[in-house]
């Protein structure tokens, strides 16, 4: 089994030396390995959360629900000290080296461009939570103001501009996925070579549509996730583990064939 596992990442690695347009698709199953909880998998957020707490609906229509929500997300520090993983640093380094068209990410951590990855190269589907919108005059604000006010007793954080709603600044269930990022992760993932999917159980539409327009257009499909997906049928390559070791065992091999092709030149 460590031969055919170590096979397969010789030919992905491979693969993306000789792809010219490589997409990274992201999911949550890279955010766990930073101890984020996924919110689906059994002991996640909805196993302790009601998930009608987060629809966007009773979002704007309860105070008491946007004070739930602020405690949630942010008074409770769900997304605060965590750190990127070596599936972040790995993605980032296929940047660095020229490997990387963008990352499609599902993750609202913001740790993609913590760990590197240029914030024009990585396309939110789901939004950031490391950033608050006023729903009345669109002002975005750094979470830390958010935090501080919550510090402060403040249940419910006003727009320090013209004091309206703030929300976090992620989807919500009822809204629609951001209009630009969904344009712009059709057109990568359809034009792209090789398209590889991290962490990602690829069941939440439309974003798990990107792997099939890639293969559409003619990519190469790669997926890498602990569990089945219901493309694995789909993949060129396919290997069910954890994100951040197979990724970084790929790029450690990409970055020791750039090594020896220099020392060849």
């Amino acid at each position: 089994m460590d031969s055919d596992l170590d096979t397969k990442i010789q030919l992905v690695a491979d693969m993306i030396l000789d792809s010219g347009r490589i997409v990274v698709f992201t999911g949550a199953g890279v955010s766990t390995e930073s101890g984020i909880p996924d919110f689906r998998s059994p002991g996640g957020i909805w196993s302790r959360f009601d998930p009608d707490d987060f629809t966007i609906d009773k979002f704007l229509q309860s105070a008491d629900t946007r004070k739930k929500q602020w405690k949630i997300l942010v008074g409770e520090g769900l997304f605060s000290d965590v750190e990127p993983n070596k599936a972040h640093y790995a993605i980032a380094e296929m940047e660095a080296l020229g490997r990387l068209d963008c990352v499609i990410t599902q993750n609202i951590d913001n740790l993609h461009q913590r760990a590197g990855n240029s914030p024009g190269s990585v396309l939110e589907l789901h939004g950031n939570m490391k950033r608050a919108r006023c729903l009345d005059c669109q002002t975005v604000f750094p979470i830390d103001y958010v935090e501080q006010i919550l510090k402060d007793g403040m249940e419910e954080p006003p727009c320090r501009k013209c004091f309206g709603t703030l929300k976090p600044d992620v989807v919500f269930f009822g809204e629609a996925l951001p209009e630009k990022a969904m344009e712009a992760a059709a057109r990568h993932s359809s034009n792209c070579d090789l398209f590889i999917v991290v962490g990602s159980s690829l069941v939440v539409q439309p974003a798990a549509f990107m792997p099939l327009y890639a293969k559409e257009g003619g990519a190469k499909l790669v997926i890498i996730n602990i569990g089945d997906t219901p493309l694995d049928k789909k993949a060129d390559v396919l290997i069910h583990r954890n994100a951040g070791d197979i990724m970084d065992r790929i790029v450690e091999s990409v970055k020791e064939s750039v090594a020896r092709a220099h020392q060849r030149a």
